[in-house]
């Protein structure tokens, strides 16, 4: 380990954080994500989301004293998986909690860049914003389609609104009325940011593009998807 990761272990041991990371069918990658937020002294909640692979199994044995795992019997989505994933970081004390997927697209090297501004008391929450002139073309078209949707819907305009990595003090995690089940929760918790006028800021991020993480995410269909779901929940 670095002179760097030592400097940041020191900072982070005077804050009770935790890394909320979910999973479903996520075995190729989780086990290296979870050694390198171990070797960063980061508390985990993971959230085997009903997988059919081995992630629960990988999980169980790789997280040892750094976090605990809770495993819901059937896939229930995103949504669900945050929410089960920050109830449980609430009842664990946590000062920051964290999210952070277990693909290998986020950098953990970031976290504390992400933790900062609510350290400082500047912000309530801080949303992780990837560098669009970086991502391929499939992703940046649905993730921006995504920006306006949320703008229009929420009334709330934030740079990434389908990022990934995010990081809430307890007050903003204690109000979020997750409902969303699959992808549109991070819509819906910028709309949350917005309803209970929380202090968000908007720090820049590293996004590590493999092919096996281009699968994953926000695309075109998955925003029409969420699109159609907002615009029933608004006629209902």
């Amino acid at each position: 380990m670095d002179q760097n990761s030592k400097k940041s272990n020191n900072f982070l041991n005077n804050w009770n954080i935790y890394v909320v990371m979910p999973a479903y069918n996520e075995s190729k990658t989780i086990k290296n994500v979870i050694e390198d937020l171990k070797q960063r002294n980061l508390n985990m909640v993971i959230i085997d989301d009903g997988s059919h692979d081995k992630t629960y199994k990988i999980a169980e044995n790789s997280v040892y004293d750094h976090g605990f795992i809770y495993r819901h019997v059937i896939n229930r989505g995103l949504g669900a998986a945050l929410e089960t994933g920050i109830k449980a970081a609430l009842a664990k004390n946590a000062d920051i909690i964290v999210t952070f997927d277990a693909d290998g697209q986020h950098n953990p090297d970031d976290i504390i860049p992400v933790c900062k501004p609510i350290m400082e008391k500047r912000a309530d929450v801080v949303i992780g914003t990837r560098n669009f002139n970086e991502m391929p073309a499939s992703k940046k078209f649905g993730n921006t389609v995504m920006n306006i949707i949320t703008r229009i819907f929420y009334g709330i305009h934030v740079n990434d609104s389908q990022s990934g990595l995010r990081a809430f003090n307890r007050k903003a995690a204690k109000v979020l009325d997750i409902t969303s089940r699959g992808y549109g929760v991070s819509s819906e918790i910028i709309g949350e940011i917005k309803k209970y006028d929380l202090k968000v800021e908007e720090v820049e991020i590293e996004t590590i593009y493999t092919d096996y993480s281009m699968k994953k995410g926000t695309n075109l269909i998955v925003g029409l998807k969420i699109l159609a779901k907002l615009i029933i929940n608004i006629l209902k």
